[in-house]
This record gives C-alpha cells, sequence and structure tokens, in this order.
C-alpha cells in the first residue's frame, strides 16, 4: 500500500539521508525512491565515481566529503539536524541508536538462511568482517541466540588501515582510528564502531583480525578463477576479507594454533558484496 503512490503528498515533503562508503547508501537510496522521498547522501573523498553515479542513478543527491567516512557521517547528522531530515544510518552514536538498531533487524537473515541451509550441522568457526561493527554484531547475536554454549568460535576481520575494532578490543573499550589511507575494502573503512553493535561484540567476538591490502585481489581473484575447479563467485573487494583472514591463518602454525584451527575445523566464512563497482573489480581480478 505504502509503495502503490497513495500516499505519495506525505512523502514528497521528506527527506531521507545517510553516509556510506557505498552499498548501505545504495539500499537507502533504493527505498527512498520507492516511497518518492528526496534522498540526500553523503560520501567521503575516496568513494568512486562508480558508487557515487550508481547512488545518482537511483535519485539520491550525492554530497563528497573531504576527509574518510566518519567525516561523512558527522557531516551528514550536521546538516540533517539543520534541515530537518531524516538520517537513515547503519552506524550508531551517541543520542542516536534507534534507527541503526532497526537497520541491524534485516542483518539477522543472513544467519537464519545460514543456519536453516546448515541442516543441524554446527561450524566451529565463522569469520565476518567488521567495519562499524553492525552487520558482525548481527550475525554474532543471531548465532548466539541459535546455538548457545555450542555457538562456533567467532572471528571479526578488518584492514590493517581500518581497525577501529581491533583497537577497541585491544584497549577494553571503545577506540577511535585515524584513518590516512583509504583500504582497497571500501565498505569496511571505518574508523569509528557503532555503539549499539560495541555492546554485543565485546562479549561475543571470540577474536579480532586484521589483514593486509596486498591479501584483497589474490582473494578476490581465487574466488573468480578457482584453481582447485570451484564454482566462480563474484565478490567485491570488502567480502573476501573472512576468506583472506582465513587462508592467512591457515598457512600459520602459530596463528591456527591460536585460532584452534585444525585439518577437523568446519569453516564458515560470510561476505555481503559483489562487484559494486564493475570497473574497481575488473581492475583487481582482470576479467
Amino acid at each position: 500500500m505504502l509503495r502503490s503512490g497513495a500516499y505519495d503528498a506525505l512523502f514528497k515533503d521528506v527527506t531521507i539521508s545517510s553516509a556510506t562508503d557505498g552499498n548501505h547508501g545504495r539500499s537507502v537510496a533504493w527505498g527512498a525512491k520507492q516511497f518518492n522521498c528526496r534522498c540526500v547522501i553523503y560520501i567521503h573523498a575516496g568513494v568512486s565515481e562508480g558508487r557515487k553515479e550508481a547512488l545518482e542513478a537511483l535519485g539520491a543527491k550525492v554530497i563528497r566529503v573531504a576527509g574518510h567516512y566518519d567525516e561523512a557521517v558527522h557531516q551528514c547528522a550536521l546538516d540533517s539536524e539543520k534541515n530537518g531530515w531524516l538520517v537513515v544510518s547503519d552506524t550508531s552514536y551517541e543520542g542516536y541508536e534507534d534507527v541503526p538498531r532497526n537497520v541491524m533487524e534485516g542483518y539477522p537473515l543472513i544467519a537464519s538462511e545460514i543456519i536453516d541451509q546448515m541442516n543441524g550441522n554446527i561450524p566451529t568457526h565463522i569469520f565476518v568482517q567488521g567495519g562499524v561493527g553492525g552487520v558482525a554484531a548481527a550475525i554474532c547475536g543471531t548465532f548466539w541466540l541459535n546455538w548457545g554454549e555450542q555457538r562456533p568460535r567467532f572471528v571479526v576481520v578488518e584492514p590493517d588501515l581500518a581497525a577501529c575494532l581491533f583497537e577497541s578490543a585491544r584497549n577494553g573499550e571503545l577506540t577511535d582510528v585515524d584513518i590516512t589511507d583509504e583500504t582497497l575494502m571500501a565498505g569496511l573503512s571505518c574508523g569509528e564502531v557503532s555503539l549499539i553493535a560495541w555492546k554485543v561484540l565485546k562479549d561475543g567476538v571470540s577474536d579480532f583480525f586484521t589483514i593486509p591490502e596486498e591479501l584483497v585481489a589474490p582473494t578476490m581473484r581465487l574466488l573468480a578463477r578457482s584453481e582447485f575447479g570451484d564454482q566462480a563467485i563474484v565478490a567485491g573487494e570488502s567480502a573476501i576479507a573472512g576468506l583472506a583472514a582465513f587462508i592467512a591463518s591457515s598457512q600459520s602454525e602459530n596463528l591456527s594454533n591460536s585460532l584452534g584451527i585444525t585439518k577437523e575445523s568446519i569453516i564458515l566464512v560470510i561476505g555481503t558484496e559483489g562487484a559494486t563497482n564493475s570497473e574497481i573489480y575488473n581492475s583487481l581480478v582482470g576479467s
């Protein structure tokens, strides 16, 4: 009924806003288009032109902010308060938790589908990418609720260049990191942790792991053109973080022992994007 156009007169004066590295903002822009709302999306200096154009194709006004993702989040919040816009963000900060919590309520679908497809089998380890922590927290919490004490060892993976979750875990409290160089893993280029995500991650995560940039392209190519006859998988730069971390750990006796990985381990890797920018994907994969 909401999408029928019957309420267009009400929606036409509504403006939805968000900051993004590309993926979340695209979903917000798509949603705004369904309801004929205005949409303003903030991106930072490192977001590719291809991702900017994808947002504009959905009807969003795109504002590029100098600096990194967290500065785009701050600018979006300031402008939205000034203009009376509704912020739909996937990260929470002081005084802003309800909407990000609603956004996070969609992510458990990933875990629920995995549980259904595993037919009662439970992996020993789960590797999932970090970012601000929303996806990881929602998935971690869902597995925790369903598997309880049997839940797998949960490993959160971030780029070396944007390891806010890793540093928060190391310090035992929320810790921001300065992003001086942008990671190839654009969706994970976050220097500040989501407040509501951290409430789950600080107790639910077994290990925090960081990976260097040089692992990104080889892992994407491995999925696209497997040497072992596997079905090709189109995985974007941020999607391969967990797999890259597992491969790296399997090649190191110290890391394998630290993570409790053996030949009998059952590894589950979660990736949440395809080729969200075809030009970048082709440059890294080669086709």
